[in-house]
């Protein structure tokens, strides 16, 4: 057993029926027309030309944390049929357990954003992009997802059932979504709203997607910032998932 046996198991679960195939299509679709019109109306004395694709990368990133966490309850549904326990005791590497199902959210993650990218052009969304912006753009959604899926999996193996574990998933997700600069800008925000919003690392991996998407360009500096910023994060949420999973052995 390998890292793309667990990685294909993974794909089928998400996949096994019309009815998740179809959530997975219908939910960054249904987050672009919801927060294009409904905040774009409040939005409309604001300087913001666009306002799809200004918050275009902020729902990219939003993406990455529904798939991620909907990657965790895999852990749940496994323990249910008995299969988490069956892996376990398979002859295979722990580090590939958890790799195989952190690159199936990464996975899921890239094909809602394709779609949701695809069908914002039907918004006028102009992206101003270029292949080498592509692939930068293409290397900060890994290393988002990649964390935020190793985040979901260790928390996954802490909580006892799927309600308490989405409850913490959405205390942690919504605040750092809505504390971010995802939805407006926060150059005029000062104080302790600034203070919390400048520390926030997803402020910085939007702002870094909404340059290079909008603009085509960045600064170098800031680029490597947030890349090296999102690495460690993506280091210490693999290893949080590897020792969740050590623990979870040893029981």
């Amino acid at each position: 057993m390998s890292i793309f046996t667990i990685l294909k198991r993974n794909m089928k679960w998400r996949f096994h029926n019309a009815f998740t195939i179809v959530i997975t299509i219908l939910q960054p679709l249904l987050w672009l027309v919801l927060y294009s019109t409904v905040a774009g109306q409040a939005m409309k004395n604001t300087g913001i030309s666009n306002y799809t694709g200004y918050i275009l990368p902020g729902l990219i990133v939003l993406v990455s944390f529904s798939a991620c966490s909907s990657s965790g309850i895999m852990n749940y549904m496994m323990k249910a049929d008995g299969s988490f326990y069956r892996i376990l005791i398979a002859p295979i590497k722990r580090s590939s357990i958890i790799l195989g199902q952190l690159l199936e959210a990464v996975i899921c993650t890239f094909l809602e954003v394709g779609i949701m990218s695809v069908v914002s052009l039907l918004f006028s969304v102009n992206p101003q992009i270029n292949l080498i912006a592509l692939l930068l753009i293409l290397i900060l959604v890994f290393l988002t997802a990649f964390s935020m899926a190793g985040l979901a999996y260790g928390i996954s193996l802490i909580l006892p059932n799927e309600v308490m574990y989405e409850t913490v998933m959405n205390a942690i997700v919504l605040p750092i979504f809505f504390l971010s600069n995802a939805l407006f800008p926060v150059d005029g925000i000062k104080g302790v709203l600034a203070f919390i919003i400048n520390i926030n690392p997803f402020t910085h991996v939007i702002g870094a997607i909404r340059s290079l998407l909008l603009y085509g360009t960045i600064d170098i500096a800031n680029y490597l910032f947030v890349v090296s910023l999102f690495v460690l994060i993506a280091i210490i949420s693999f290893g949080w998932a590897f020792y969740r999973l050590n623990k979870e052995m040893n029981l």
